[in-house]
């Protein structure tokens, strides 16, 4: 398929150039034996999950980030690993997603193509296939370029089940890196400020980090990926429905120097910017160094740490300052940075 030219609203019609561009394009690119059945939907072999767990995971979300390409990754990527992320902290393992794609009449065939290609790669990365889709074409001012949409399905094995509500007093609060790198990378890529600093966004899948952590640790009490809200809102979360206090060591937080500078010109809270590549954990404190060092071994979770601690409480989470002083972490009632993922 020719990719000089752009999408318009003839992709999105039915006829002929539509099939042109989902099967000499999407539908090649993402090629897999599901896929190629050509069906209006994926047949899967029941089987194939009853095998592999005793529980039907499945998450769906939309991606509308503006600007579509950033350093460290773009909408695609986000796509792909923001729906595998969102089940293998549910404990699932990641076996298909969907994928549906709002594009905007105008937008560069070559453009399209690239995000497809990384979609692709990042699919292949996590180890899920795209086994079915849609595609829809809108006119000029209809959508802002690109938007998308997926759908993922996984399976939860036997015996694990962290859940929001899961921590006990005792618990180690644990981390996997570096805390706000897509959310200040985004700021950053969008140009409205002309600030020079050098972030890219931690876009990343974290289900075979999760497997590791589950490998030496079943009881995990809480799981989840902190994205829009950051690690804050995630940290609310399990404190309220819990009904305990979370606290955390300001001086054990990582938060690169780049992203703590922006923070204070533009006076943001780097606890509250988004994450694309980041988990938040709370285990058992006798499990805690094990699942530290397992969490270590994998790429993903290299520069993990434990930040904090579960203490008796009523759903406040509290940092405890450089300083020695101590200030409430709240839930923020907005969001700091709009069309971040």
């Amino acid at each position: 398929m020719n990719l000089n030219g752009t999408i318009t609203l003839a992709h999105g019609s039915g006829g002929r150039a539509m099939h042109q561009l989902v099967d000499d394009l999407i539908r090649s690119t993402f090629s897999n034996p599901l896929l190629e059945e050509g069906e209006d939907q994926a047949r899967i072999p029941l089987a194939e999950l009853v095998a592999q767990g005793d529980r039907l995971a499945f998450t769906t979300d939309s991606y509308v980030v503006t600007p579509l390409e950033f350093p460290g990754g773009n909408i695609g990527t986000l796509a792909i690993n923001g729906t595998v992320n969102d089940l293998a902290v549910g404990g699932a393992k990641p076996l298909y997603l969907s994928c549906g794609f709002i594009i905007e009449e105008g937008l560069p065939l070559e453009t399209f193509a690239r995000i497809l290609q990384s979609m692709r790669l990042a699919a292949d990365e996590a180890g899920v296939q795209i086994v079915t889709g849609d595609t829809k074409v809108v006119q000029r001012g209809g959508a802002d370029k690109l938007f998308i949409n997926t759908a993922g399905v996984g399976v939860i094995p036997a015996g694990f089940n962290p859940s929001a509500g899961g921590a006990q007093v005792g618990d180690a609060v644990i981390v996997n890196g570096w805390l706000g790198d897509h959310g200040a990378a985004i700021l950053n890529a969008r140009g409205d400020l002309a600030l020079e600093a050098d972030i890219e966004s931690d876009c990343a899948p974290l289900n075979a980090l999760v497997e590791a952590m589950f490998a030496v640790c079943a009881d995990i009490h809480c799981l989840r990926d902190a994205t829009r809200g950051g690690l804050a809102t995630v940290l609310n979360e399990f404190a309220e429905r819990s009904g305990v206090d979370i606290v955390l060591k300001e001086t054990a937080l990582p938060i690169r120097t780049p992203v703590r500078g922006m923070c204070e010109i533009l006076g943001l809270d780097p606890l509250y910017l988004a994450n694309e590549g980041k988990l938040v954990a709370v285990v058992p404190a006798a499990a805690a160094q094990a699942v530290l060092v397992a969490m270590q071994r994998i790429p993903e979770g290299r520069d993990s740490r434990i930040i904090g601690e579960v203490l008796e409480g009523d759903g406040h989470v509290i940092l405890q300052t450089a300083f020695g002083g101590e200030r409430i972490v709240d839930m923020l009632p907005g969001e700091q940075l709009p069309r971040i993922c």
